[in-house]
């Protein structure tokens, strides 16, 4: 694949949806472009605002709020693994509404105490606190939202 072929592949590709720069960079090393153009690639897609590490934070933070169910936490260290500056990644998960956010953790808490078969309150207390917890909520929320 040629510079110019790779370079409106990235650059459709990112007009779709959002990509952060390091998706990008895993496909042009699948499509073997060499790293000179590669960065090159990247250099123009960063300029004119087809990647933006803070637009694809708050995409993704959305999304996984949204459509996954994910807590902060979860969504944080998804971020992360993607090499995301920490501001960006701040500001993101500071800009979820925390009324749609509890509302998601009891839509999730709801959903597992429904599936959960034990009597013994402190088990189902247990089941769902490690439930919630493995889909990134805070712990403090979660005890606070059971107590309710």
């Amino acid at each position: 694949m040629t510079y110019e072929q790779a370079l409106n592949k990235a650059a459709a590709l990112c007009s779709g949806a959002e990509y952060c720069e390091r998706q990008i960079e895993e496909k042009l090393r699948r499509w073997e472009i060499d790293e000179a153009d590669a960065a090159r690639i990247l250099k123009y897609l960063k300029e004119e605002k087809y990647i933006d590490s803070e637009r694809f934070c708050h995409a993704f933070a959305s999304d996984k709020l949204r459509y996954n169910h994910w807590g902060r936490f979860k969504i944080r260290m998804a971020l992360r693994q993607l090499r995301l500056p920490d501001e960006d990644i701040d500001q993101a998960l500071a800009d979820i509404d925390d009324e749609e956010y509890t509302d998601i953790l009891n839509k999730v808490l709801d959903a597992k105490a429904r599936t959960l078969r034990d009597t013994d309150p402190y088990q189902r207390r247990a089941k769902l606190v490690r439930h919630a917890a493995s889909h990134g909520f805070e712990t403090d929320l979660i005890l606070d939202r059971l107590e309710k």
